[in-house]
């Protein structure tokens, strides 16, 4: 290990890097607090810290239309852009036969321990309103989980299907990349909850490096006398932090070939997707993407296409109304394909990316409102945006593919986003409370059951259930999650025919993975709901 700079080589590298106000308070600090800061000021990059800072600035100017012409912004890129070509397509919903294959292909993949996923999570649930990852986050269902138990529930059931399958037991390694905010949280989540059925060994955790915020003026931002201010990477962070943390080298010694790649924050999202993989195994993809049909050419999503040849994302903000509002010629949208962050790499695209192409990734410009201490040591919290943080995203990776695919999924069945809090207009907790239990009613009905809505509920038609606020338990204490409430003013779905929303049905993971198994569960049977579909209830429909 590195031996810790001293003070007086600290204040030559920040001096060089035009930075040196960042010890104005060292006077103030007492011993404790200046071994904390040594630390943390050791862990920089002083060599790169003047490119840094003041090429934030410079990106941050030209963004906003300071900087000089040609600065290096490609101002209208979807000028060169066009879809992806139809033959590198697949999905949708009538693939029929061909989807057959491709799960099975996956399983086999699966079966063979070939597979793991890769969890991008190292984001707070701050516009949630909560302090602790969005991952422990509870949006209120009547079993009260978490999105990490989901998930986690989902990949032990697509693991059993996989040996159910071939007959060969079998691991699915789950990888999930934390933040300096987020990893001691989620360490200790996953233990209290004894990680949720899984083994231990085959849950890596890892971090992802920080960076600093920079100032419009391209100083260094300090939070605290002796902190600077600090920021994850993105989630393009990912691939420095597999070659920080020798992740790669876990996939391999694992026997990992194909990595699917995810966002904690969708409930919807299948875990080590046997069809996908299937898919992209088939095609012999290094580099694919899972995609949902945008609703209107006014979404705020990002686009996956190519730019110039190669597959690429445009945000939402890089697309001109006109290029959005382009049709093909069955009236579907020609820039149609909106990124849902679902991803898949070979491991050796990935081995190849961390080898040659990590310098080469694109930087991305945020502007926030970063706390930050005045020159009389005042903390002051910003109405407006003061702050640069510089960060890459996941899907930066795609022009480096040499064979790459696009999956297009039914937006109902595999995507409802927690981004925001009740409240907001969409992708809140009661969205996406509602897209699962709707998609569970659904799935009961193709099975052929028939549901019988308890007292005061209105008879059940198949929509999605009531609203209600999540609970105010605080994650992992074990309590029982506080009744939904049915209010048509908190901005979920209208009551069924009667007055009454339909009583919400739930399907543990554990049960059903997308929904199979069901029909020789309870086809032909009545179901009284509410109903928490567990495996104590699937044990006593068995043996009735």
């Amino acid at each position: 290990m590195p031996s810790m700079p001293s003070l007086e080589q600290l204040q030559r590298g920040l001096e060089a890097a035009g930075q040196a106000h960042v010890l104005r308070f060292w006077p103030e600090l007492g011993a404790e607090e200046r071994a904390a800061f040594l630390r943390e000021l050791g862990g920089l990059d002083l060599r790169g810290l003047r490119e840094h800072c003041e090429g934030a600035a410079r990106a941050a100017a030209a963004a906003a239309g300071e900087g000089s012409p040609g600065a290096g912004l490609d101002r209208s890129p979807d000028r060169d852009m066009e879809p992806i070509p139809p033959e590198l397509v697949g999905g949708g919903e009538g693939s029929g036969d061909e989807r057959s294959r491709w799960e099975e292909e996956g399983l086999l993949q699966i079966s063979q321990g070939r597979v793991g996923v890769l969890l991008l999570a190292g984001g707070q649930g701050t516009r949630l309103g909560v302090s602790y990852p969005k991952g422990m986050y509870d949006v209120g269902l009547p079993s009260g989980k978490s999105l990490y138990q989901i998930q986690a529930e989902r990949l032990r059931r697509v693991q059993q299907l996989a040996e159910e399958r071939t007959g060969s037991r079998c691991r699915v390694p789950w990888y999930i990349m934390t933040s300096d905010f987020t990893l001691a949280a989620t360490e200790s989540f996953f233990q209290q909850n004894r990680y949720f059925g899984l083994e231990p060994a085959n849950v890596v955790m890892f971090e992802q490096r920080m960076l600093p915020a920079v100032s419009l003026q391209g100083k260094l931002l300090l939070q605290g006398k002796g902190k600077v201010a600090m920021a994850p990477d993105g989630n393009g962070g990912l691939y420095q932090a597999l070659a920080d943390h020798q992740v790669l080298e876990d996939m391999k010694e694992k026997g990992v070939e194909f990595l699917q790649v995810y966002c904690v924050d969708n409930i919807l999202v299948k875990m080590a997707d046997p069809v996908f993989l299937g898919f992209c195994v088939s095609r012999g993809a290094d580099c694919g993407a899972k995609v949902v049909r945008k609703r209107h050419p006014g979404e705020p999503v990002g686009v996956v296409c190519r730019v110039r040849g190669v597959p690429r994302v445009l945000e939402y903000s890089e697309l001109r109304p006109e290029t959005a509002r382009l049709r093909g010629p069955e009236g579907q949208l020609l820039y149609g394909a909106g990124n849902i962050c679902i991803h898949f790499f070979t491991r050796g695209f990935l081995q190849e990316l961390a080898q040659k192409f990590l310098g080469r990734l694109d930087q991305h410009v945020a502007l926030k409102k970063v706390p930050f201490l005045d020159d009389d040591g005042n903390l002051v919290t910003p109405g407006e945006p003061n702050g640069i943080k510089m960060e890459k995203f996941v899907f930066d990776v795609f022009p480096f593919s040499s064979n790459f695919v696009l999956f297009e999924a039914v937006r109902e069945e595999e995507f409802s986003p927690l981004k925001n809090a009740d409240g907001a207009a969409a992708d809140t907790p009661t969205t996406a409370r509602d897209s699962l239990l709707a998609l569970h009613r659904r799935w009961l009905f193709a099975a052929g059951a028939a549901l019988l809505d308890g007292p005061g509920d209105g008879p059940g038609d198949g929509e999605p259930p009531g609203t209600g606020e999540p609970p105010g338990n605080p994650p992992g204490t074990g309590e029982p999650p506080a009744a939904p409430s049915h209010s048509a003013s908190s901005g979920g779905h209208a009551p069924a025919p009667g007055g009454h929303a339909p009583a919400p049905v739930e399907i543990s993971p554990l049960v059903s993975y997308f929904g199979e198994g069901l029909e020789q569960l309870v086809g032909g049977r009545t179901l009284a709901t509410p109903l928490i579909l567990d495996e104590k209830k699937a044990e006593e429909l068995r043996a009735t």
